[in-house]
């Protein structure tokens, strides 16, 4: 899933002095975190590779696991295979936000909020997808998880809970699934996707796919929901609700 091109490099190169003090103490912590946590390290990448590589055919293939056989498994495994492995890639590429690279999210200030506080927006994008409803919760401040303040990071287990509750407070909705990867992108972002009630076959981490192979919800019941759920929040955690249904 696409997310936004960036061009702000302030946001990235020039944060706010009190912002940057906050991120390197917290980068610190990340730090001395690793040194206490990983006395024994664990498999370097080349021997996770050779280990991985063990188990695979001639092609480097993998057998199909047993995921293929859970219910949720959105594909047939007749004729299904496993691309192969491919060699560890050292150092790896740079993400968007780091190293120079433009960051999508700064550059993206404004677009698809539908919800913002003086620190955090709660965005949706700028096509409907497969599922009723995806939300993006950010900082405003260029900040990666690890790097979050003491106090922000309070607040994204709050707004992790009021954002779900609102989520699932949608007719329809049985569930809402919270995702953070961050490959793509150095900018702290963390994923809301509602799984509609009723589609067992949808439960589980594979609904992130059915998300791609499902048409697109139509555009304004995804905004009618994004309001709702913006109002909610604003209601039980604070902030504004700067949403408006589709035709407002």
């Amino acid at each position: 899933m696409a997310l936004w091109s960036c061009t702000t490099a302030d946001a990235v190169s020039r944060p706010h002095a009190i912002g940057e003090r906050h991120r390197r103490l917290a980068l610190r912590g990340s730090m001395a975190a690793r040194r206490t946590y990983h006395l024994s390290m664990p498999l370097a990448p080349d021997d996770f590779h050779a280990n991985a590589l063990a188990a695979a055919d001639a092609e480097g293939r993998m057998p199909l696991s047993r995921l293929t056989a859970w219910e949720i498994f959105p594909f047939e495994p007749d004729g299904l295979r496993v691309v192969p492995l491919k060699p560890p890639q050292l150092p790896e590429p740079s993400r968007r936000g780091e190293d120079g690279v433009s960051c999508d999210s700064c550059a993206a200030v404004g677009q698809g909020d539908v919800w913002q506080d003086d620190r955090w927006r709660l965005v949706t994008f700028s096509e409907p997808s497969g599922a009723p409803l995806v939300l993006m919760l950010l900082p405003k401040q260029h900040v990666d998880l690890p790097e979050l303040s003491d106090d922000l990071a309070r607040e994204l287990g709050r707004l992790v809970v009021h954002t779900a509750r609102a989520v699932e407070s949608l007719p329809h909705i049985a569930r809402a699934h919270v995702s953070r990867w961050g490959d793509g992108g150095a900018h702290l972002h963390v994923f809301f996707f509602a799984r509609p009630e009723g589609f067992v076959q949808l439960r589980g981490t594979c609904f992130a796919i059915w998300d791609d192979l499902l048409p697109p919800t139509p555009r304004d019941v995804r905004d009618a929901d994004a309001f709702v759920v913006a109002r909610a929040l604003a209601r039980s955690y604070g902030g504004i609700a700067t949403a408006q249904p589709s035709g407002h």
